[in-house]
């Protein structure tokens, strides 16, 4: 009898018959690269366009004239959809729940159940909750369609306009009404508002004010101690703000930038080859994770801040 002989063990780079995983690799890259070359070449270069202005994406152009600050433009129109959605959600919780849920309500139990034991149960008591868990939710929700409907395309860019059946419509755009620092920082100031005002009823205006010094400062560190804590205080507003306005507004600038913005500005075909693949990752990044993560922050941050303020504790 003869003994037989094993094959050695395939790693994790080889494949037996066949190419290893990071020749496969390189191969995909290689023709990549090959191919961006070969756009460069046919299509070449048309020149720096000096005429687009990128941050003209943003501009929000007056749709309709109203008296004082209330004209319409596509801001307002980003926030009525996203109120007219928070309204429906609220009163779909309310009105239409069953017995026997089907798959819409199945997940918009799901996203109750988040909201009111993860973000509001999780940073106060019971009966706190259940007094503000209406205001964290309608704020969590309208975050969250504004951020949503915010990487919908829109016909909403009136300074571009193109031709259905002879009708001139405004071309498609993406704009979020949370990319606007002013929206942001409302919904900041009504949080602020409200947190203040709970601990204000809830502790008195004197012993409100106890609680921005911690027990056991020293008697000389008070007043500079209660200094800081008030500037703090005024501080979150703007960190609530600029966190929601400046993730969004940087999704939006790097999603237009990587998905034709640099082609029109450097006049290079071949950029975009490379720059829009990224632009697809970062747009299902932003509409996967960022999107709902901003309204999730943004909702923890105002249940905390309404715990804290009703809270004994500094």
């Amino acid at each position: 009898m003869t003994a037989s002989t094993a094959s050695p063990p395939t790693g994790p780079d080889e494949k037996e018959g066949g190419l290893s995983t990071k020749a496969r690799i390189a191969i995909i890259l290689g023709g990549y690269f090959v191919f961006v070359i070969a756009i460069a070449l046919i299509f070449g270069s048309a020149g720096k366009d000096d005429t687009y202005k990128p941050q003209n994406e943003f501009k929000l152009d007056t749709w309709i004239s109203l008296p004082g600050p209330f004209d319409i433009n596509k801001a307002v129109l980003y926030v009525l959809i996203a109120t007219i959605l928070t309204i429906a959600t609220m009163l779909l919780v309310a009105r239409k729940m069953e017995q026997r849920p089907n798959r819409v309500q199945t997940v918009v139990e799901t996203a109750f159940g988040f909201m009111r034991d993860q973000i509001t149960r999780g940073n106060m008591d019971d009966k706190m909750a259940k007094k503000w868990f209406p205001f964290v939710a309608t704020i969590f929700l309208f975050i969250w369609f504004s951020n949503m409907i915010g990487y919908v395309p829109l016909p909403t860019n009136t300074a571009e306009k193109i031709s259905v059946f002879g009708l001139e419509i405004p071309s498609f755009a993406l704009y979020a009404a949370t990319a606007n620092l002013s929206i942001p920082l409302v919904l900041a100031l009504v949080v602020w508002i409200a947190y203040n005002l709970e601990g204000l009823r809830h502790h008195g205006f004197i012993g409100y004010l106890k609680k921005f010094v911690p027990p056991g400062v020293p008697k000389a560190l008070t007043p500079f101690i209660f200094g800081l804590e008030l500037m703090s205080n005024f501080m979150r507003l703007i960190s609530l703000s600029v966190r929601l306005f400046a993730n969004i507004l940087a999704g939006h600038l790097i999603i237009l930038f990587m998905s034709g913005a640099l082609v029109v500005l450097l006049g290079v075909v071949a950029v975009g080859a490379v720059t829009l693949p990224l632009g697809v990752a970062i747009y299902i990044f932003e509409v996967g994770l960022v999107a709902t993560l901003q309204a999730f922050i943004f909702a923890t941050l105002a249940a905390i801040y309404l715990g804290e303020a009703a809270s004994e504790g500094h």
